[in-house]
């Protein structure tokens, strides 16, 4: 897929998302697409499209696939040649739409990113060009290497999904997802996310190496004509999976299951966590229930299910809550890893069961 060389220029508007008319609301989105094909099997072929070319790293691809599904951002961590920004551009590929790529550097300003205006001297009035980030997919490599300014220039587009400049509002496209990668083992040159970007991220993702024989098949298969992905899906069928996401069933347990896992960051000692109350500073917000049932439930779709496990809900929760965790300046000083305690928080809170067979549940 290629970035648009030419921006285009902008139309403001200050109604990004229109009130739908009462006359219309019955009527499902597919009337005006093909039928969509059953989730599971659309998923399916994407997924399988994306390990095509991206060798293992099963759980970074599943949970990029639930940020897109969930509508959430993503940030994924690791060291440098783990394919992360393959696993973006692919899944860009796959999932259709327009896709663009941020280099984040130093010297990078946030007019890159989101735009400038820019005088006519022909008409003596400004246009606006719109930036980059007015894509279906934004990958934002290495953001970490960018100053606090530049990382900022984000947070309006993720958390509002719109951009104000000079004094206009632009909407961005829909769906539209940011999926960012930083390098965690360089101190010279980069810049560390703080509390309220990271917490903007829907999930941060910890990707390793690969292991012995996924290296042989990278060698076997990357070394000389690698293969090339194809579009599975487009922009308005990826509307039409988030809509079905929206739709599975999360039962009352499992809600609560999400809020508890979350209260146990703020208040360890209330769940018999006392131990935790001299490592945490402040625990997970709102944004961690809402984030654990959303991603819940797009874990369930991409699963072929629809209604939501609690196994689920524990499977995310360090990729959904850790990053969102303040320790202490003893805690951070004696290398204590919040994903660890994440860990405790699970085995503090227990399960519950929301069906008699729930134990015999295959997981997929």
């Amino acid at each position: 897929m290629e970035t648009p060389t030419s921006r285009p220029t902008a139309h403001p508007t200050t109604h990004p998302h229109p009130a739908t008319h009462p006359a219309t609301q019955d009527i499902p989105a597919v009337a005006k697409h093909p039928p969509l094909r059953p989730p599971a099997a659309l998923l399916e072929r994407a997924l399988f499209e994306v390990k095509r070319v991206v060798v293992g790293q099963d759980h970074m691809v599943e949970r990029t696939m639930v940020g897109l599904l969930a509508r959430g951002h993503v940030l994924l961590e690791g060291v440098p040649g783990v394919a992360k920004t393959l696993a973006v551009r692919t899944l860009a590929t796959v999932a259709g739409g327009t896709f663009a790529r941020l280099q984040f550097t130093p010297d990078l300003m946030p007019s890159d990113i989101v735009g400038t205006r820019v005088w006519k001297p022909t008409r003596e009035d400004f246009d606006v060009e719109l930036g980059p980030v007015f894509a279906n997919l934004v990958l934002a490599d290495e953001i970490n290497r960018a100053p606090a300014k530049v990382q900022s220039a984000l947070l309006e587009a993720m958390a509002e999904r719109q951009v104000s400049i000079g004094g206009r509002t632009y909407a961005l496209p829909d769906p539209f997802l940011v999926l960012a990668t930083q390098n965690p083992i360089e101190s010279d040159g980069v810049y560390a996310l703080p509390e309220a970007q990271r917490d903007r991220f829907l999930l941060k993702v910890d990707v390793h190496h690969a292991d012995e024989l996924e290296e042989l098949t990278i060698v076997q298969r990357m070394s000389a004509a690698p293969p090339r992905p194809e579009p599975m899906l487009d922009a308005a069928t990826v509307r039409q999976l988030q809509q079905e996401a929206d739709q599975v069933f999360v039962h009352h347990a499992v809600a609560q299951y999400a809020v508890a896992l979350v209260l146990a960051t703020r208040h360890p000692h209330r769940y018999g966590l006392g131990n935790l109350d001299g490592v945490l500073e402040y625990g997970v917000s709102a944004r961690g229930s809402l984030g654990l049932v959303s991603a819940g439930r797009a874990l369930a779709l991409v699963r072929g299910r629809d209604y939501v496990l609690p196994s689920d809900l524990a499977d995310l929760a360090r990729d959904v809550l850790a990053h969102r965790l303040v320790l202490t300046f003893d805690a951070a000083a004696d290398g204590v890893d919040p994903r660890t305690v994440v860990d405790a928080v699970l085995a503090g809170v227990p399960q519950p069961k929301v069906a008699p067979a729930e134990d015999e549940v295959i997981v997929r």
